[in-house]
């Protein structure tokens, strides 16, 4: 029997009430504590399965382009450094490694290193001759150099949000896993638990653009990006303790992509190998903490996440990951990684903060970058709403 508003449980008030348990809705969990507030926490899974724990736990700073992605990637990085030791995390810090495979892909990193790395302060080494061959006793020596990332950390998604939660319960943020928030307006949220009254209310809904402000999301032209992702196992047992990419990210992400040589780049991939641009594959590859691989992942974008993997994508990731590291891989695991997207438009945007009415806001991700970029964004959002001060915005990088 469904409740009605007047005999729904009324739930204890709270200063903040966060929709979403996924690593935006637990930053701004941790922000608000941190200003003292009570915070209560709605998630309608009995765990985090979102885009929060279906990617590589790539905390990318070095990929992020100059400007408010990059502020808000070192800003996160001294977050999860600050949380990692309270909360139990396993946190890589060496960094991330890019192999440039050709010499397409090297003129990249050449280009990045002289013209950018040293105007916006990126903490980067480009590695060639000895110090390539000597990274991994030779294993990458025949690639043309590596771009070593000096400030990109790793999680493991599937431990670390779990374990950022429970941490954060243990401070005194009350959860409520399994729990539909089905209405909210104006400080109150009316859930499958009972009714909230809240002093503030933040909606970190991820791609769920239809339960809460549909149509005032609707004006953002939100889509959904499906990836498949596998965890592999090295058949020769190489232990990986750095997160990896290949010249073909420096298409896709901004600290690279928008130089001459980058879209030199794309236009040779599409001329010789269209199909990755057709799937929109570039090789990321994260070691877990048990000595398998995460490899992806591919980009498919559309309004909803439609269910069938194709395995010619896997089949050309894998063929990737071989090429790159110079041994066979052994299927373990298969999954859709999901994030919200955005349409293309002339405003773009990798994340939006809209207010709603005066005591809602609604903060959403439009890429790939949560864990990147995610924890800043909530401490930004939750100062503004503290300080009375104007909300996050998006801005493109500087020309």
């Amino acid at each position: 029997m469904t409740l009605h508003a007047a005999t729904a449980p009324r739930l204890d008030d709270t200063d903040i009430a966060i929709v979403g348990a996924g690593i935006l809705g637990l930053a701004h969990a941790a922000a608000a504590l941190r200003r003292g507030l009570r915070v209560t926490v709605f998630e309608r899974s009995d765990i985090a399965v979102g885009a929060s724990i279906r990617n590589f736990g790539q905390m990318l700073v070095t990929g992020q382009p100059p400007g408010i992605m990059l502020d808000l990637a070192r800003e996160t990085r001294a977050l999860y450094l600050d949380w990692a030791p309270q909360a139990g995390l396993k946190v890589r810090s060496n960094g991330c490694l890019l192999f440039a495979r050709d010499a397409a892909e090297e003129s990249v990193l050449d280009e990045f290193m002289s013209s950018r790395a040293g105007a916006h302060g990126y903490r980067a080494k480009l590695l060639r001759g000895d110090a390539l061959a000597g990274l991994y006793d030779g294993r990458f020596a025949r690639h043309r150099a590596a771009l070593h990332g000096l400030d990109d950390l790793q999680l493991y998604s599937r431990e670390a949000v779990p374990a950022l939660a429970a941490w954060l319960a243990s401070q005194g943020v009350r959860f409520h896993f399994g729990t539909l928030v089905r209405h909210a307006g104006d400080g109150r949220l009316d859930t499958t638990a009972g009714t909230c009254q809240a002093q503030r209310v933040v909606v970190c809904s991820g791609h769920d653009y239809q339960t809460l402000f549909a149509e005032q999301l609707r004006a953002l032209q939100p889509q959904i990006c499906r990836l498949q992702m596998l965890r592999v196992a090295p058949a020769d047992g190489f232990v990986l303790e750095h997160a990896a990419l290949t010249g073909l990210s420096c298409t896709h992400y901004g600290a690279f992509s928008d130089l001459p040589t980058a879209q030199a780049l794309a236009e040779k991939l599409r001329a010789e190998r269209p199909e990755l641009e057709a799937f929109g594959i570039h090789l990321l590859v994260s070691p877990t903490p048990y000595g398998e691989w995460i490899v992806g992942d591919s980009h498919d974008y559309g309004q909803d996440a439609r269910p069938f993997n194709a395995e010619q994508v896997d089949n050309l990731m894998l063929d990737l990951a071989r090429d790159t590291f110079g041994t066979d891989v052994r299927v373990i695991e298969r999954w859709q990684g999901v994030y919200g997207a955005k349409r293309r438009s002339p405003d773009g945007g990798a994340f939006s903060v809209t207010r709603v009415d005066a005591r809602t806001t609604v903060a959403l991700m439009h890429s790939g970058i949560g864990m990147s970029v995610g924890p800043a964004l909530g401490q930004r959002h939750i100062d503004a709403l503290v300080d009375d001060q104007p909300l996050p915005q998006w801005t493109p990088p500087p020309a």
